[in-house]
C-alpha cells in the first residue's frame, strides 16, 4: 500500500514548480560571481524572488520536453521512435519561438537548428558537448508514472542525446531523472548519492542501443561500451565529489568550489545535489544557496528546485512565489497528468 503522504504530496507539482522557481531566482545572477551577487541582492539567505518571476530557456525546454512526452504517451507505449519525433518537433518549435531570447545555450541552438528536417537525429547531435542543457530539462522523465526502468533510463538518455552527444550528457541526464524519480517515490535524501552511485556502477557497461542507435559511431568511439563507459565514469567522479563535500558540509561557502560550476552536465547534477542535500528539509534555503554561486546559477537552482520539490511536494514552496511564476498554468497542467 502507498503511504497517504505519498498520495497527497503532489511530487510532480512540487518538482516542476521548484524547477521554475529556481530558474527565476538564479536567472538574474547567472554569469555573476558571489561578491557581485551579494552586493546586488543582499545576504544569500534572504534573496527575494524577482518580480516578475521570469524564467530562462531551462524552464521553457523542460516544458517542451514535457509536452513531447505527453504527446508520445497519448499515442501508446513509450518507445524510442514514438518519443523522438514529438520531442524533436517541440525542440525545433522552441528554436523558432520569438520568446527564445532567454540566454539559450549554443549547443541547444545549433543542434535544434539541425533537428529540423528529415536527417537522422544522430547527425544533429553535438557529440563534443556535455553541457548542462542536456539535463536541466530532464525532470519530467523522472516524474512520469508507469514507466519501466528501461523506459525511464532510455528516455532520459535519448532526450539529452538529441542535442548533446558527448556520453556524459545522456548518462548525467539518466542520473538526474533517476534522482527526481527516487525522491518523488519517497527515497530518503541522505541515501540518495549512494543509490545513484550504485545505479551508475550497475549500468556502466550497458549501451542503450534501442534508444541511442549508433550515436557511439558519431562520437568516434571504437565500441558502444567504450562510449558509454566514458560517460558513467565522469559521472561517478562527480558523485564522489558530492560525497566528499557532504562529509564536512560548509553551507556558507560557494558550493561550486567543491562540486563544480555546473556549466557541464555532471557538474550541474553534482552541485544541485550538493545544494539540495545541504538543506533537504529547507527547500527555499537550498534554492537560494544554488542561486548564489559563481557558476551556472539558473541551471543549478533549477535542478535543486526539481530535487527539493520532488522530495517535499507542492507544499514546499511559498504561495506568493508559486502563484507568481511565469508559465504557471503550463507547469501545472503537465504536473496534473503525473501527480495521479
Amino acid at each position: 500500500m502507498i503511504p497517504t503522504r505519498m498520495l497527497t504530496k503532489q511530487a510532480a507539482t512540487g518538482a516542476l514548480t521548484g524547477l521554475a522557481l529556481g530558474d527565476a531566482l538564479g536567472f538574474p545572477t547567472e554569469f555573476d560571481n558571489v561578491p557581485s551577487i551579494l552586493a546586488g541582492r543582499g545576504p544569500w539567505r534572504q534573496m527575494r524572488m524577482p518580480d516578475p518571476a521570469r524564467v530562462s530557456d531551462d524552464t521553457r525546454m523542460t516544458l517542451a520536453l514535457g509536452r513531447g512526452i505527453r504527446t508520445a504517451m497519448d499515442r501508446g507505449l513509450l518507445t524510442p521512435p514514438r518519443l523522438a519525433h514529438p520531442v524533436r518537433e517541440e525542440f525545433v518549435g522552441w528554436y523558432h519561438s520569438p520568446d527564445n531570447n532567454r540566454a539559450p545555450g549554443r549547443t541547444c541552438m545549433s543542434a535544434c537548428r539541425l533537428l529540423e528536417g528529415e536527417r537522422p537525429w544522430q547527425e544533429a547531435s553535438r557529440t563534443g558537448s556535455k553541457g548542462c542543457g542536456a539535463n536541466m530539462r530532464v525532470a519530467p522523465v523522472g516524474l512520469v508514472p508507469g514507466l519501466s526502468e528501461e523506459q525511464r533510463s532510455g528516455a532520459a538518455q535519448l532526450q539529452a542525446a538529441l542535442t548533446h552527444g558527448h556520453p556524459t550528457a545522456p548518462t548525467a541526464s539518466d542520473l538526474t531523472a533517476r534522482a527526481v524519480h527516487l525522491l518523488a517515490q519517497g527515497a530518503e535524501p541522505m541515501g540518495l548519492v549512494g543509490q545513484l552511485r550504485s545505479y551508475a556502477y550497475e549500468n556502466r557497461d550497458r549501451y542503450p542501443e534501442r534508444w541511442l542507435g549508433d550515436l557511439w559511431r558519431y562520437a568516434g568511439d571504437p565500441t558502444p561500451g567504450a562510449y558509454i563507459r566514458r560517460g558513467w565514469d565522469e559521472c561517478l567522479t562527480a558523485l564522489a565529489r558530492v560525497q566528499d563535500a557532504l562529509r564536512s558540509p560548509s553551507p556558507e561557502l560557494d558550493p561550486c568550489e567543491a562540486t563544480g560550476d555546473g556549466w557541464i552536465a555532471e557538474e550541474a547534477l553534482a552541485t544541485a545535489l550538493h545544494c539540495f542535500l545541504l538543506f533537504p528539509e529547507e527547500p527555499v534555503t537550498a534554492l537560494r544557496r544554488a542561486a548564489c554561486t559563481r557558476g551556472d546559477s539558473d541551471s543549478l537552482a533549477c535542478l535543486t528546485g526539481a530535487l527539493a520539490g520532488a522530495h517535499l511536494g507542492a507544499g514546499a514552496w511559498p504561495k506568493e512565489w508559486a502563484e507568481n511564476i511565469e508559465y504557471r498554468s503550463d507547469l501545472l497542467s503537465l504536473a496534473a497528468l503525473w501527480d495521479g
